[in-house]
């Protein structure tokens, strides 16, 4: 009954008995005919071919559901004796926004893979909504990112803190208003913005500034509607994004302010066109965790993974420290 569900999984995969046939490597006539010889023996249809794209009956979301749980347990084993094997095979996938897939993530995965050569990973980039979906139904193994996941689902592990700025272009002429509040890249880079002493500089400042925000649903941009609304500051919004990287670079550029995090301008050292400001108010400061499911089996590549980001994580303090 399950000698086939290979077969059968591919083809509820692809919707497709021929993208199924092509991924298989086998011609369509000998996947139809393993697919009904299946729904022979289980005795009623697995997939409705009436519709296009074909679809499950009943009876087939009850096999698919039964295939996916024994596929967890053979990965489960396969799992187990990748940990025995002391790490010469396996593999992680780890899934990140544009900002740790570009900056945070690479020189976690080199210090990794030079530590362990022979463990695949695989770096998935994609929106904060499409990694939790990814990592809940197990196609990722963890997750960075600094929005809050349920406690109730996913396990965290913190990685760093890191605290939202106003960055604001060099050519605006509210920075001369706001010259004694100005940072510069050096100041950031030496962690002066996390100083006591250092002031906040109110937002009035830029009130006839346009500004670039992230679209609503982003970590970023609830934290930046908060902040505006503890100051009563209404910004002349002229552009939504969706990703914090690409707002900065924009904001580079020259047409708008926008926050961003510290630990995105720590990555990004060389001279931009910008000064920073330091902003008041408690939702400035956020933790960036790594998360996994807390129904999933940790593995030891995981493990090892987690490790690897914390030692990286405590060095990089340790480099601002002696800045």
């Amino acid at each position: 009954m399950f000698n086939s569900m290979n077969y059968v999984y591919e083809v509820y995969k692809e919707r497709s008995f021929s993208k199924a046939a092509a991924n298989l490597y086998i011609s369509q006539p000998s996947l139809s005919a393993a697919v009904k010889k299946v729904e022979e023996k289980i005795g009623a249809p697995i997939f409705d071919r009436s519709v296009s794209p074909i679809k499950l009956t009943d009876c087939g979301r009850h096999y698919i559901k039964a295939v996916e749980e024994i596929m967890d347990i053979q990965n489960q084993f396969e799992t187990y004796m990748t940990d025995i094997n002391e790490l010469k095979t396996g593999q992680v996938a780890i899934g990140g926004s544009n900002l740790f897939a570009s900056y945070i993530l690479p020189p976690i995965i080199t210090k990794f893979t030079q530590k362990y050569p022979f463990v695949k990973v695989h770096l998935i980039e994609a929106n904060t909504p499409q990694l939790i979906e990814q990592l809940f139904h197990g196609s990722l193994d963890l997750v960075i990112d600094n929005s809050s996941f349920p406690d109730t689902i996913y396990q965290h592990h913190l990685y760093t803190k890191e605290t939202l700025l106003l960055a604001v272009p060099k050519a605006f002429p509210s920075n001369e208003m706001a010259s004694g509040f100005r940072l510069t890249i050096e100041d950031i880079l030496v962690g002066r913005h996390l100083k006591k002493e250092t002031p906040c500089v109110p937002l009035a400042f830029f009130k006839e500034e346009p500004f670039i925000f992230l679209r609503s649903g982003n970590d970023t941009r609830s934290r930046a509607d908060k902040i505006c609304q503890a100051q009563s500051f209404t910004p002349n919004i002229i552009l939504k994004l969706d990703q914090q990287v690409t707002a900065f670079n924009v904001c580079c550029y020259g047409m708008g302010v926008t926050f961003v995090s510290d630990s995105l301008l720590k990555h990004m050292p060389n001279e931009r066109d910008c000064f920073y400001y330091k902003v008041h108010g408690s939702h400035t400061g956020r933790n960036i965790y790594f998360y996994h499911k807390q129904t999933k089996y940790v593995t030891r590549v995981m493990e090892e993974f987690l490790k690897v980001a914390r030692k990286q994580s405590k060095e990089l303090m340790q480099i601002q420290d002696n800045l």
